[in-house]
């Protein structure tokens, strides 16, 4: 099973933010159940520096089930801490999340979850490397790191770039990272540039 949510390159939590998309026949969830929640880790497992796909595929269906749970509540604490940082406007992107300081505390006790640490890796023959390590299990550790990835985002200047898409329809984020970017993909503003040439050239009579 391939994940339905959009990939676009994106710093971890922005792509679990992105889990909720917009198409013609409206919102969707890409975590709505737990083999779509495994779809997605699946995708972006190169991003998780401590979990394998072996690890993933390892889960017990219990494990899945939890993971699911807070991989969900994770993203719309996201969503949530994005739409503040942007000034979101857009109604169909709201996050299931109302409350900015209970969006705070989920990040938070997801980040703190499991103690996290580096290690030096350095086999004979082969260049040292940097790898992260967790006392917990994998489920636990992949939601305490994109929460701890999200804690870096939105405390620091990269939240200065976070952007919320303004294409029709669209209710996907993104970080701008050109200065001529305005959408979150070539698509949204090909969208854009659509209905605003339709506005112009059918304007109702005065």
């Amino acid at each position: 099973m391939r994940t339905r949510a959009p990939l676009l390159g994106e710093p971890l939590p922005v792509e679990l933010m992105n889990t909720v998309w917009a198409d013609r026949d409206g919102v969707h969830d890409a975590l709505d159940d737990p083999a779509a929640a495994l779809a997605w880790l699946r995708a972006v497992a190169p991003s998780l520096d401590h979990v394998s796909l072996a690890d993933l595929d390892a889960l017990p269906p219990g494990d899945l089930d939890q993971l699911t749970r807070r991989l969900v509540r994770l993203r719309d604490a996201l969503r949530r801490l994005a739409a503040e940082a942007t000034g979101d406007p857009r109604s169909a992107a709201a996050s299931a999340t109302s409350d900015l300081q209970a969006a705070v505390t989920a990040v938070n006790e997801a980040a703190g979850a499991l103690p996290r640490w580096s290690a030096l890796v350095w086999t004979p023959g082969g260049p040292p490397t940097l790898q992260t390590r967790t006392s917990g299990q994998a489920a636990a550790a992949i939601v305490s790191a994109i929460a701890e990835e999200a804690v870096v985002l939105f405390g620091q200047d990269d939240r200065l770039r976070l952007r919320a898409c303004q294409g029709p329809g669209c209710v996907l984020y993104f970080l701008k990272n050109h200065p001529r970017r305005e959408w979150c993909s070539a698509a949204c503003g090909n969208r854009a540039r659509g209905a605003r040439h339709y506005r112009r050239h059918h304007r109702p009579p005065a």
